[in-house]
C-alpha cells in the first residue's frame, strides 16, 4: 500500500481492487491493529478517545469489519446453519426462505445444508459441515423424520431449534390438528352429510396430524367416516385418487391434505363432469400463492410461514444468549381458514 500527503497528513491509499484491513486502519489511527480489533469487538475495555480516533480512520478508509474478522473479533459468526429434508416440498422450501428473511432481519445469515435421506451418516456430515462453518446454532427442518432421531446425531453443546414436534429441543410448529378440524366442521355446517378426505403420506406426522384431525370432527358430530387411502403429496396422487371419488355421485365434500392435491382433487371432478363447489366442495391445506387463481379460487387453510421463520429464529437468539445451555420452549404457530369459491352448500 502506498501513502499519499493531504493537508498535512498521511493517508494510505489502496491499490484498485483492494479492501482497506485492520492494519490500514490502525496506521492511519497511529494505534497497533490489535486495539482496532478490539474497537470493533463489543465490551472491549477501549479508552473513548482511542475509539473515536479509530472509528475517524475507519470512515475515512470506508472500512468495514468483514464477517470472518467480525468472527474472529466476537467468538460469534452471526450464522445459523439449517439443516431440512424433501425441500423439494412446498412447506420445507417456504420454512427455509421465511428463516433466512428473519435472521436477516436479526443481521444474522444462513447456511443450508439439504439432505436426501435421514441416514445417521448424512446426518453426521452436515453437522460437521456446520460445525466447521462455525455456525451458532443450527434449526432443523425434519420432513417426515422425527426430529428427536435426528436431533441426536447433532452436537450436544450446539443451540438446536427444530420445526416440527420434538421432545428434547426447542420446537416451532404448525397445528395441524385443529385447522383440519375446524375446515371439517365447515363443510358439516354447510350441509354436507359427510366429509371425504384425501391424506398425505403415511410417514409424515403433519399428514397424520391432519387425518386426525378430519377424523375426530367427523367422529364428534357422529357422520360416517369414510376410509381414505394414502398416498403422495403431489397433484398427480391427488389426480389418481380423486378419481376414484369423482366416480362416487355420493362424495359431495373432499378435504385435501394439502393444496397440489387438492389440485389434483379439482382436475379429476373436472374430467368427470363434476362442478366444484355446485356438486363437490373442496378445501386444501398450505394456501400456496396460486391457490388463489385456480379455478375455482381454492378454500385453503393458511400456514403462516413467516411467523413461523420469525419464532424459530427468536427461539434460536433465545437459546444462544442463554448461557445455562438448551431450553426447551415449545411453540404452536395456529392455521387460518381461507374461504374461497370452492366450496359451498351441497346440491338439494
Amino acid at each position: 500500500m502506498a501513502a499519499e500527503r493531504t493537508a498535512g497528513q498521511t493517508r494510505p491509499t489502496r491499490v484498485p481492487g483492494t479492501r482497506p484491513g485492520l492494519r490500514d486502519v490502525a496506521r492511519l489511527a497511529g494505534v497497533s491493529h490489535q486495539t482496532v480489533s478490539r474497537v470493533f469487538k463489543p465490551d472491549s475495555k477501549v479508552s473513548p478517545q482511542t475509539r473515536a480516533k479509530v472509528l475517524a480512520a475507519a470512515a475515512q478508509l470506508e472500512f468495514t469489519p468483514n464477517a470472518f474478522a467480525r468472527a474472529l473479533a466476537t467468538g460469534s459468526s452471526r450464522t445459523l446453519g439449517v439443516v431440512s429434508l424433501d425441500t423439494s416440498l412446498l412447506g420445507p422450501a417456504a420454512m427455509i426462505s421465511a428463516i433466512e428473511r428473519s435472521a436477516r432481519a436479526a443481521e444474522y445469515f444462513t447456511s443450508v445444508v439439504s439432505l436426501q435421506s435421514a441416514s445417521q451418516n448424512s446426518i453426521a456430515d452436515a453437522a460437521d459441515r456446520l460445525r466447521g462453518q462455525g455456525v451458532d446454532g443450527v434449526i432443523l427442518i425434519p420432513g417426515h423424520v422425527p426430529a428427536d432421531r435426528v436431533v441426536k446425531h447433532l452436537p450436544g453443546n450446539m443451540p438446536i431449534v427444530a420445526l416440527g414436534h420434538a421432545d428434547t429441543v426447542p420446537a416451532v410448529m404448525v397445528d395441524q390438528y385443529n385447522g383440519p378440524l375446524a375446515a371439517v366442521r365447515y363443510l358439516l355446517d354447510l350441509g354436507h352429510r359427510t366429509v371425504h378426505h384425501v391424506p398425505g403420506p403415511a410417514d409424515w406426522l403433519d399428514a397424520r396430524e391432519r387425518a386426525r384431525g378430519w377424523r375426530d370432527a367427523l367422529s364428534t358430530a357422529g357422520v360416517p367416516i369414510p376410509e381414505p387411502t394414502a398416498g403422495g403429496w403431489s397433484a398427480a396422487s391427488g389426480h389418481e385418487r380423486g378419481r376414484v371419488l369423482a366416480a362416487d355421485p355420493d362424495v359431495t365434500a373432499v378435504f385435501a391434505a394439502n393444496d397440489q392435491i387438492a389440485l389434483g382433487v379439482l382436475w379429476a371432478m373436472h374430467e368427470a363432469g363434476r362442478r366444484v363447489p355446485d356438486d363437490v366442495s373442496v378445501i386444501g391445506f398450505d394456501d400456496i400463492p396460486e391457490a388463489a387463481f385456480l379455478t375455482p379460487p381454492l378454500t385453503t387453510l393458511r400456514q403462516d410461514f413467516a411467523a413461523l421463520g420469525r419464532r424459530s429464529v427468536n427461539l434460536m437468539l433465545e437459546q444462544i444468549d442463554n448461557s445455562a445451555g438448551r431450553v426447551t420452549a415449545q411453540a404452536v404457530i395456529p392455521t387460518e381458514l381461507v374461504v374461497r369459491r370452492s366450496t359451498g352448500r351441497p346440491a338439494r
